[in-house]
Order: C-alpha cells, then sequence, then structure tokens
C-alpha cells in the first residue's frame, strides 16, 4: 500500500525535466532482506546523488514502540569498490567515490569493514518487519543547485528539508571523527564552555552517535581517565541495562582488543553498577559502567576520574595493553527521547605523563 512519501515521490519525479534529473527510481527495501539491493542506476565517480527515504523499520515483534526509521538503518554504497555511506536525517546527499551501480541497504547489526560486508550474523534480520521505500535521485550537475530550483517551485516537504539539512548541518568536531559501525551523525559539535574553554556539545533527538578520538596510551595500573561533563537532558527515566530502554550519555575507552568500556551517567541505577551492552551485536564488545545517577546533578559541571585499568579487570576481565581511542556516546532512539549534555577537559594520565584528549 502506497504511503504519502512515496505518493509524493512519485508525482514529484513524474515532474522532473533533464534539466536537473539525470535519472531517478523509487525502491522498496523491505526490513527482513540482508543487506543489500542493486538499485540498477549506474554512475562515474564525482556524480552527486540524493537519497529521501520514508518507513520503518520494526525491530521486535511484541514491542510496537522500538523501532527506527531511514537515519538508523539506510545505508548506500557504489559497486563494487565503493565506501558505505548513511545518511544522517530521512534524506542525505552524497558524492559516487567510484565507478558503479548504487546499492541500498538497510542495516542491522555490525559491519566489518568500510565496504559494507556485515560482521554480524545475517539472522538478525529474521525478526525484523516493515521496510524504508528510498527515492534515488542521481542529479545531472550539483545537487545543491538543483535543490534550489525545485524547493522554489513547490516541491514536496522532502526537497526542502534535504536542502536545509545542507546548508545547516553541523561539521564534526576538530580532530574526532563518527564510528563507523554506528555512522554519521549530526548530533556533535564544538561548542565552548562558560569560561571559553572547548567543549563538544550533543543534541541527539531520536538518534544516536559516537564520536571518536584516536589515542596511543599504554594501559597500566596507574592509568587515570578524567573529564568533566553537564548532562542537561538525560534520555531515560528507566534503567539503562535493558535493549529497550538502552538511551544514555556516556564517555568510552577502545582497547588494543576491539572492546570498549563506557562510563554512562544512569537515570536511576546506583554507581559502581557494570553490564555488558544489551543489545545483540554490541554484547561481546562493549560494557558499560555506571559512574553517576539520578537527575540531581542535571545541569551542573561535574568532574569524573576514573582508575581505568582497575575498572576494566573488575568489569571485563584482564586488561588488554593499550587505550586506541576515547569516545564520546549519545543514544536516545529506543525511547525516541532527546540526549544533551557537553563534554570537557577529557586527560589521560599515567604517573608522570598526561595526554589531554579534549
Amino acid at each position: 500500500m502506497a504511503t504519502d512519501f512515496v505518493d509524493s515521490a512519485r508525482h514529484w519525479s513524474s515532474a522532473q525535466t533533464a534539466a536537473d534529473v539525470r535519472i531517478v527510481r523509487l525502491v522498496h527495501l523491505p526490513a527482513d532482506r540482508p543487506p543489500w539491493t542493486g538499485t540498477g542506476l549506474h554512475m562515474a565517480a564525482g556524480t552527486e546523488y540524493s537519497l529521501f527515504a520514508g518507513g520503518r523499520v520494526h525491530w521486535s515483534p511484541h514491542r510496537p514502540t522500538l523501532y527506527g526509521g531511514p537515519r538508523h538503518h539506510l545505508w548506500a554504497r557504489l559497486s563494487p569498490g565503493g565506501r558505505i555511506v548513511n545518511s544522517t536525517g530521512d534524506s542525505g546527499t552524497f558524492v559516487a567515490d567510484v565507478d558503479g551501480e548504487l546499492e541500498l541497504c538497510i542495516y542491522m547489526g555490525m559491519w566489518k569493514n568500510e565496504h559494507g560486508d556485515l560482521a554480524t550474523p545475517t539472522s538478525l534480520y529474521r525478526h525484523l518487519s516493515g521496510g524504508l521505500d528510498v527515492l534515488a535521485v542521481v542529479w545531472q550537475d550539483g545537487a545543491a543547485v538543483a535543490l534550489e530550483r525545485a524547493a522554489a517551485v513547490g516541491a514536496p516537504p522532502f526537497i526542502g528539508t534535504e536542502l536545509e539539512r545542507l546548508k545547516s548541518a553541523p561539521s564534526v568536531p576538530v580532530g574526532w571523527s563518527y564510528l563507523l559501525e554506528t555512522g554519521q551523525a549530526s548530533i556533535f559539535a564544538d561548542a565552548v564552555g562558560p569560561s571559553g574553554e572547548p567543549t563538544i556539545a550533543v543534541d541527539s533527538r531520536d538518534d544516536q552517535g559516537i564520536v571518536c578520538k584516536a589515542v596511543e596510551a599504554a594501559l597500566t595500573p596507574q592509568t587515570r581517565l578524567r573529564w568533566r561533563w553537564r548532562v542537561t537532558e538525560h534520555p531515560s527515566e528507566l534503567a539503562e541495562d535493558r535493549a529497550q530502554t538502552h538511551d544514555y550519555v556516556s564517555v568510552a575507552t577502545e582497547f588494543d582488543n576491539g572492546r570498549d568500556l563506557t562510563w554512562i551517567w544512569s537515570s536511576r541505577l546506583p554507581p559502581g553498577t557494570h553490564f555488558h551492552c544489551p543489545v545483540r551485536a554490541w554484547t561481546e564488545r562493549e560494557t558499560h559502567w555506571v559512574v553517576r545517577s539520578g537527575r540531581a546533578d542535571l545541569g551542573l559541571w561535574c568532574t569524573e576520574e576514573r582508575e581505568v585499568y582497575a575498572d576494566v579487570r573488575s568489569a571485563m576481565g584482564e586488561p588488554p595493553s593499550h587505550i586506541v581511542r576515547v569516545w564520546l556516546i549519545a543514544v536516545s532512539s529506543f525511547q525516541h527521547g532527546t540526549a544533551r549534555a557537553e563534554f570537557s577537559d577529557i586527560v589521560l594520565s599515567d604517573g608522570g605523563s598526561t595526554l589531554r584528549v579534549l
């Protein structure tokens, strides 16, 4: 059955001329089809294209509130050999990095590499339902100019939304990058603290993302991680140790064995609680440690300091040898709420050595 998005996409597509649009294709992606679907659209490297999407992917047949839209699930690549890209909303504009066919994907699980091979089993798709409808548009010239012209003559809302996204999307904090496995987002940005110090702010509205900074630090019994943060809006009122309520804000360290430990500000779990990530694809990779709890300190700048080696030994077993990245995490997509916070003064120290991360 056609949705409002599909009706609008079909109507708009039929009215386009060759002046702006080279080719357009409407594709349906069933949620339970893993993972890549060819579109039949072939383009040369350097070609600009946009994706507009609607629909939902339902994660559980028993919990109707557990779902994600295009922001959470829609990825694309040029095949063969292209790198994967994802939309940061219900639309996105990209540049083909290789010659090839545009392929689209509903992402579920964990990526193995930047070319779109899955590290997790396709059985994760088995219980998904719903799907996404995607309008793929290959532009004759620049996408921004074509979108401007389309928006000026009464185009459907998704055209104006993408044009505004292109104009106003925040840049990634300097020196940081989004984690491949969670994809690009528009929720983290450079900011300035109350005394003029550099901070990173996050505003995640029914969204999620992880930004990372590469470091090189030995993990020893003397290793400390210190940071300041201010959480102004917590994304959960429930304990975060279940998949359906796993919305949180945290700071994390990633180790040379591929695992990570995140220190979260919980809504109600007591400090010192630790648990493996309840999201199935992340359970063996990520462990959470509650470092602060409740709402009494919301809106206040709080300072934390952790003995990383000791926390790892208690929560994860024998510690690895090195820290390779520091992460900032915000998740508000399970309960479709909002997470707002700021981070500052992130420092790794080990005896007499100090490494300032932020």
